[in-house]
């Protein structure tokens, strides 16, 4: 697969910050290290927060998107039980990496266990953040968006 990659420019910001696309299948080696896809490296390469994501897999965010991650978690209301338990499940998991000499990072066995991830790997861009992903959970997540589209109002500005 050719590495897709793009610079877009966040008005809001007034910053410019590179979005990581794509999919690509790697291997995790027996100490439990991957290395990151080409296409992904400048995303990462001040550091990273690997953490456990949704439906299985595991979420990578670069430094810089970590720490609006944490305000966002701080300000979710200690009073509320479902806030709690998603800031334990989310928080409580998070590790800090660099990629090594050969571009490789490693996981923490906690989760590598979490996201069932032995061998095989899809490394893949999302909207401010990375996932590394069983390809079997891959696939799943895929075909279920295939066979349950979101509903149109979710995407009612999506497309002009």
């Amino acid at each position: 697969m050719s590495p897709m990659w793009d610079r877009v420019g966040t008005a809001e910001k007034g910053v410019e910050e590179d979005l990581p696309f794509g999919e690509y299948p790697y291997t995790i080696d027996d100490k439990g290290r991957v290395v990151m896809p080409p296409a992904f490296r400048e995303f990462v390469e001040d550091g990273m927060i690997l953490t456990r994501g949704m439906e299985g897999c595991l979420y990578v965010f670069p430094l810089a998107s970590w720490r609006r991650v944490e305000e966002q978690l701080e300000g979710l209301p200690l009073t509320d039980a479902e806030s709690r338990s998603f800031v334990r499940f989310f928080y409580s998991g998070a590790s800090k990496a660099r990629l090594d000499n050969q571009s490789r990072v490693s996981v923490p066995q906690p989760l590598r266990t979490f996201a069932a991830l032995d061998g095989d790997v899809v490394v893949a861009g999302a909207p401010g953040r990375l996932e590394l992903w069983s390809p079997q959970r891959w696939d799943a997540a895929i075909s279920a968006v295939q066979d349950n589209p979101p509903k149109p109002d979710l995407l009612i500005n999506f497309v002009a």
